[in-house]
């Protein structure tokens, strides 16, 4: 992907909602169209409870992005653990890299991850590597 404007990056976690059963094949489709028609790349992570995702693009489409995250009533309590401009993508090729513990066995899924991430910015990287742990 080419990109024009300034690139921002930010990096979220949300909690399911309570009682919310989750779809995550309609969340992933739904995100890659979304993302593709806005020239938005990233990864999201989820570990049965907790959403942690990465997204980047343009300033503007990353905050439409994120307002419309912050209204789903699927989940509760996003935080925005950061937010900066960046030089290049670091999921330049990816409408929405996702990775949950049903992939496979969580020694094999970590393993994948780390490897997924390893050319990123190093905070970043120990924050998705942290998480995950976790799955």
């Amino acid at each position: 992907m080419s990109d024009g404007p300034a690139i921002e990056q930010i990096l979220y976690i949300s909690t399911v909602a309570p009682n919310e059963k989750i779809d995550l094949g309609s969340i992933l489709t739904a995100a890659r169209r979304h993302n593709r028609a806005n020239n938005i790349t990233g990864l999201l992570m989820f570990n049965g409870k907790r959403f942690l995702q990465v997204l980047e693009g343009p300033a503007d489409a990353i905050g439409a992005t994120f307002d419309r995250i912050s209204r789903d009533s699927r989940h509760r309590g996003q935080v925005l653990l950061a937010r900066k401009a960046i030089e290049r993508r670091e999921f330049g090729d990816w409408s929405m890299g996702f990775k949950d513990k049903t992939d496979q066995d969580n020694a094999a899924l970590y393993d994948t991850i780390c490897a997924k991430v390893a050319d990123v910015h190093p905070s970043l990287r120990a924050e998705l590597t942290a998480f995950a742990r976790q799955i």
